[in-house]
């Protein structure tokens, strides 16, 4: 049963993570020749205050 966590800053939209997670389901049936009712994707959003890049936190960019 692949899991898939994908960890990402707040702001996208609900279609995009909709897209997302039947693009990455799609391939990984077809990769790992599994159903697709065996992938799990979670998806955790941090705040941008939460995220530093280069020593500057996103929200400070």
């Amino acid at each position: 049963m692949p899991v898939v966590t994908i960890r990402m800053s707040k702001g996208r939209t609900l279609e995009q993570k909709r897209q997302l997670a039947e693009r990455i389901t799609a391939d990984i049936v077809s990769t790992l020749d599994v159903d697709p009712e065996w992938v799990t994707i979670l998806f955790e959003e941090l705040d941008r205050e939460n995220i530093a890049k280069a020593g500057t936190l996103l929200s400070e960019s």
